[in-house]
């Protein structure tokens, strides 16, 4: 079978090759790929910039944004062949920390835990992919054209809930939420706020094109003036972030309503240096009682959840995230973004 693999830390090494097929042992699926999402940490781990081979390997399947079709199932379990499947991406450590024994791998506090695609085991990036039944989450069938949108929904579902979880320390009842940064972990944090009921404001650098478009779309109130003049006019008692841009974290940190919560999503790159105020930061933050947390990846609860926001939202809206669809004989064209990009995904015919 065909594979997108890549030799970690070499950059430019990515290439399709012929691999074994997959063998699924006990109490694992045998999947047909359907698609894969391309993102930002595949584009930094084919630039060399991180990654793992699985141990003893040169080289890593790559691939954690999964979507696929079940060919076989393991006699007495819920799956059947046909069922639409996603895999998740991370993997408890074997020690295992307090966190990862809880099913919290999420939060893993000692860093041994593995991911799919991205650190010592082999991704969804393949035409057949096998995945453990208790790491494997069924989609509705409406969803085959959009499911491959779940893993970034997933990082999201977590971000909300450990907002309201800061929040519940006290009286909450947001009202609005500003989120910055109008790619896919944007625009499905922003629909997360719709379902929420909440009055969601998005900011991004474009003034036209598809992210405004998908923002009305879905009865939202898209920006693109400067992070510090928005938050100022509306207050935000929530903000996503999800730009990692070290200048609109340091604003939107400024920027909420007494008592707001920024819950930082995206990835800063080091290196870049911004003067910043410290003492004014440690004023605002203790006398208005505010906190900024970060949030990355999900845990079996967090995917679930993700399958019940995908399907409750509307299909043609979630249609809008998807830019680009590109076989996977076209890879080097999916993991090169194109300005209107938001998500591109690999197909599998």
């Amino acid at each position: 079978m065909r594979a997108l693999t890549v030799r970690p830390e070499r950059p430019d090494s990515v290439e399709v090759r012929d691999v074994p097929d997959p063998v699924a042992g006990p109490g694992e699926l045998l999947v047909e790929a359907v698609a894969l999402g391309v993102c930002g940490t595949d584009r930094e781990i084919i630039s060399g910039a991180y990654g793992w081979a699985p141990q003893g390997r040169e080289r890593l399947v790559l691939g954690h944004e999964s979507l696929g079709r079940v060919r076989r199932a393991p006699e007495g379990t819920d799956f059947t062949a046909g069922d639409l499947v996603v895999g998740v991406v991370r993997r408890p450590d074997p020690a295992p920390c307090g966190a990862c024994a809880r099913g919290e791998f999420d939060m893993c506090r000692n860093g041994r835990y593995t991911e799919r695609g991205i650190k010592e085991r082999d991704g969804y990036g393949s035409e057949l992919w096998t995945v453990e039944t208790d790491y494997a989450v069924r989609l509705e069938p409406a969803l085959e054209s959009a499911g491959v949108l779940m893993e970034p929904t997933t990082v999201v579902v977590k971000a909300w809930e450990q907002i309201e979880r800061v929040g519940q320390r006290s009286w909450f009842a947001p009202q609005r939420v500003l989120v910055t940064g109008a790619g896919p972990i944007g625009l499905l944090g922003a629909l997360l706020g719709t379902q929420r009921g909440l009055d969601v404001h998005v900011l991004d650098v474009v003034a036209d094109g598809p992210k405004p478009a998908a923002v009305a779309a879905l009865g939202a109130t898209y920006h693109h003036a400067p992070v510090s003049e928005v938050a100022e006019k509306i207050q935000p008692d929530v903000v996503l972030e999800a730009t990692g841009v070290g200048r609109v974290v340091l604003d939107v940190i400024a920027g909420t309503a007494p008592y707001g919560i920024v819950c930082l999503t995206g990835v800063s790159s080091a290196g870049r240096r911004i003067p910043i105020d410290a003492g004014a930061t440690n004023r605002d933050l203790v006398l208005e009682n505010d906190v900024v947390i970060g949030s990355v990846n999900a845990n079996l609860r967090h995917y679930t959840a993700a399958a019940q926001a995908l399907a409750a939202a509307d299909r043609n809206w979630l249609e809008l995230l998807i830019s680009r669809r590109v076989p996977l004989n076209r890879y080097a064209d999916a993991v090169r973004p194109e300005p209107d990009d938001i998500k591109v995904v690999l197909t599998f015919e």
